[in-house]
C-alpha cells in the first residue's frame, strides 16, 4: 500500500465477501500524462511479483490517475540526460530501464492471474507495452493508441516486435512505420483490446470486481469472471469507427514488397489526399528517422518467428545500440528538448541507409550469457 503522492499507487481491494484481494495499480503522473519512468517500473514489477504469489489475490486492475492518458510512453527526456552525458557509449541508465521495463511487460503477458488495464485516453509507446500484455485490455471512447517511435529515431519496442507482426494483413507493419493513431474501434479489429467501454465506467469496474461471488480460484474461471464482468458494463454511446479496417486492402497493398525502401516509398508515392487518417500517417512517415524505418521493417520480419522472449531480448539488443548511435538522442532534442521539430537524422532517405548499419543495430552489447534478459 502507498500514499496517494506516489508515482504509482499500490492499493489492496477486498472482494465483499473478505476471502479475496484484487491489486490495484494506478499510474499517478498525469502531468506527465504518466509518462513511465524507471521507478513506476519498480514499483509496478515488485508489487505484481508479490502478488503472483498470494493465493488470496485473484485479479489485478492498472489504471491511471487524469482523463487525458493511461500512460503516454517511456520517460524519454530522462533517457535523453542519459545520452548525452554518455557520449556515444551505452549509458548505464538505458539498460537499467529496459532491462527493467520489458521485465514488467513480459510479466504482464505471462501473468497467472488476470490483468484488467484501463486504457483510456493516450496510450503510447512504454503505454502499449503495459495494455498489449493484459489478460483483458480495455479501450474507451478517448482512447488513442499508437506506436509513435519513428518520430524520435528509436522503434516500437515494449514488445512490438512481437504483436505488430502479428495483426491483420500488414496493419502491424504500417502502424509500426506511420505511427498511425488508432482509436478504440481500431484497436478491437486489429485484436490489440478486448473491451470498448465508455470511459465513465472504470468505477462500476471496480465495484463489480470486489462484489463479484468470487469462489474459484482455478485462472480460466478467473479469466471468464473476469470478461462477464467487462461484459456487463456500458457500452460508449459515442465509439468513433475504425479508421484501420476500411482502408485494410490499401493498407496490404502498400505493404506488400518485400523491402523497407519499396514498403516506404509506396506509403510516401500514395495519393492519400481524401482520407485524414491515412495523409496524416503518411505525413509522420515522410518526417520520420530512415534508420527506423529499417529498424520497423526487420523486427516486423524477425519478430513474426520469434518467442515473446526472444523478441525483448532482441529488443534489449537495439534500444541499448539506439541509445549509443545518435539517431535517438537527436530525435527526443528535436521533439522534446529544443522542440524545432526539425531533427538532422543521420540518412536523406530510407534509400541511403547501409545494410551494415541495420544489422548492428541487432547485435548484442553483451556475451551471451551476460544478457540482462537471459532470464525470460
Amino acid at each position: 500500500m502507498t500514499d496517494a503522492e506516489s508515482v504509482v499507487i499500490v492499493d489492496e481491494l477486498k472482494t465483499s465477501n473478505g476471502d479475496f484481494t484484487i491489486g490495484r495499480l494506478t499510474l499517478n503522473k498525469p502531468k506527465a500524462l504518466n509518462a513511465l519512468d524507471l521507478a513506476m517500473a519498480e514499483i509496478m514489477l515488485k508489487a505484481l511479483q508479490q502478488w503472483q504469489t498470494r493465493s488470496d489475490v485473484i485479479a489485478v486492475v492498472i489504471d491511471a490517475a487524469g482523463d487525458k492518458a493511461f500512460c503516454a510512453g517511456g520517460d524519454i527526456v530522462s533517457m535523453y540526460k542519459s545520452m548525452l552525458e554518455a557520449q556515444g557509449q551505452i549509458p548505464s541508465f538505458l539498460e537499467t530501464f529496459f532491462e527493467t521495463e520489458y521485465t514488467l511487460d513480459y510479466t504482464i503477458h505471462n501473468y497467472s492471474k488476470p490483468i484488467v488495464v484501463w486504457g483510456s485516453g493516450i496510450v503510447m509507446g512504454g503505454g502499449m507495452g503495459l495494455l498489449c500484455g493484459a489478460s483483458h485490455r480495455v479501450v474507451t471512447e478517448t482512447s488513442r493508441l499508437a506506436m509513435p517511435e519513428i518520430t524520435i529515431g528509436l522503434y516500437p519496442d515494449v514488445g512490438g516486435s512481437y504483436f505488430l507482426p502479428r495483426l491483420p494483413g500488414k496493419s502491424g507493419l504500417f502502424l509500426g512505420l506511420t505511427g498511425g493513431q488508432m482509436n478504440g474501434a481500431d484497436a478491437r479489429f486489429v485484436g490489440l483490446a478486448d473491451a470498448l467501454v465508455a470511459s465513465s465506467e472504470k468505477e462500476t469496474l471496480i465495484q463489480k470486481l470486489s462484489n463479484y461471488s468470487w469462489d474459484e480460484i482455478e485462472s480460466n474461471r478467473l479469466n471468464d469472471s473476469v470478461t462477464s464482468i467487462l461484459e456487463s458494463l456500458k457500452a460508449t454511446d459515442s465509439a468513433p469507427s475504425s479508421n484501420v479496417e476500411p482502408n485494410m486492402a490499401f493498407i496490404d497493398d502498400l505493404c506488400a514488397a518485400d523491402n523497407v525502401t519499396d514498403v516506404v516509398n509506396s506509403i510516401l508515392g500514395a495519393d492519400m489526399s481524401q482520407d485524414k487518417w491515412l495523409s496524416r500517417a503518411q505525413s509522420t512517415l515522410a518526417k520520420g528517422s530512415p534508420i527506423t524505418m529499417h529498424l520497423v521493417y526487420e523486427q516486423c520480419k524477425r519478430g513474426a518467428t520469434m518467442t515473446l522472449a526472444d523478441c525483448f531480448r532482441m529488443e534489449a539488443n537495439m534500444s541499448c545500440r539506439c541509445g549509443e548511435s545518435g539517431e535517438f538522442q537527436e530525435g527526443v532534442r528535436a521533439l522534446l528538448i529544443d522542440k524545432d521539430m526539425s531533427p538532422k537524422w543521420k540518412f536523406e532517405s530510407v534509400e541511403d541507409v547501409p545494410q551494415d548499419v541495420v544489422e548492428h543495430f541487432f547485435t548484442s552489447p553483451w556475451p551471451e550469457d551476460k544478457h540482462p534478459l537471459s532470464g525470460l
